[in-house]
């Protein structure tokens, strides 16, 4: 017999891997079961910190993550790591690889991670990334890490999902005008150069800096700090950790959580909004019914215009 929604959660605060995997599983799937998952979250879901880290392939996303998951255990934490890889736009398959980088945490039972296909969506996440970041935060997790695809200048998502959003950069990827251009360095509250060993570290720290200072800033506002360290050696990680507390720390005091916090619960409710209109949608097609593709065929042949026909839609939706 299949345990409920109640028993796969309490398993799964109890520190269950199996019963973790299937509450992701699930909203990964859009089962049923989905709001009941919701529901029975509640208010845990808003304790975690949730940390973004992006940036572009190979700057040391991952090994990045896996120091500091060590940082946060040694601090007595627990921690649920998403890290999200790309899908083939052919095959639709994905390698799911990045935690062979995080083999030093396969053990610890304080530690969940799960490596979730993008599937085609665009922005660095997968869809369900959200909602599983909400089951990782709900079941006990106190910190929860979403490490995205390799992304690139305008795949800037993961800023509406994080709470404190890091941004790695490497030597040698980019000159002062790239360190100016608009899209992904415009969402960091942390730069992390990672690789700062190497030749040009100096050289995109400073590029870095002189983005920074272009800015305009109120007073009080957070400024985004410049970090450097060589992951492979855990170089610099427990500056990046005194850093994300003291980010933590300016969230809650100035009020900046709440409002960021607000705005990606009214993000959540569309996209389920936008979901259930769209299998609402899908109902009006083929079979019994065919009002989307009768109204499809008369914008087709111009005897009705796109916006005409989608108020038809939707009152056909409403009826």
């Amino acid at each position: 017999m299949s345990p409920t929604v109640d028993e796969l959660i309490s398993a799964a605060r109890a520190g269950d891997a199996r019963s973790v995997a299937k509450l992701i599983s699930l909203v990964e799937r859009g089962a049923p079961e989905l709001p009941r998952i919701a529901g029975a979250l509640g208010e845990h879901a808003q304790r975690a910190h949730i940390i973004g880290l992006t940036g572009s392939p190979g700057v040391g996303k991952s090994t990045t993550t896996n120091e500091l998951v060590a940082a946060f255990r040694r601090a007595g934490k627990r921690v649920g790591v998403l890290a999200i890889d790309p899908s083939s736009p052919f095959t639709g398959g994905a390698i799911l690889g990045d935690r062979v980088r995080m083999q030093d945490h396969a053990t610890d039972p304080g530690v969940y991670i799960r490596s979730m296909s993008s599937r085609g969506h665009l922005g660095g996440l997968a869809s369900a990334t959200p909602a599983a970041a909400r089951v990782l935060a709900g079941i006990g997790c106190d910190i929860v890490v979403v490490e995205t695809v390799g992304v690139g200048q305008a795949e800037v998502e993961i800023a509406s999902l994080a709470d404190t959003t890091l941004v790695l950069l490497a030597p040698g990827m980019g000159d002062a005008i790239q360190a100016v251009k608009a899209g992904i360095l415009e969402i960091a509250d942390i730069f992390v150069i990672n690789k700062a060993d190497r030749d040009g570290a100096d050289n995109t720290y400073r590029d870095i800096q002189g983005m920074i200072a272009l800015g305009e800033r109120p007073p009080g506002q957070w400024r985004p700090r410049v970090l450097r360290t060589v992951a492979s050696r855990g170089e610099g990680i427990a500056e990046v950790v005194s850093t994300l507390d003291e980010h933590l720390s300016y969230l809650e005091e100035s009020g900046e959580l709440a409002k960021r916090r607000t705005e990606r619960a009214a993000a959540e409710i569309e996209a389920v909004a936008l979901a259930t209109l769209r299998a609402r949608i899908g109902s009006l097609r083929g079979g019994d019914g065919m009002q989307l593709d009768e109204l499809a065929g008369k914008v087709a042949v111009g005897a009705l215009d796109p916006y005409a026909a989608a108020e038809r839609l939707l009152a056909a939706l409403e009826s």
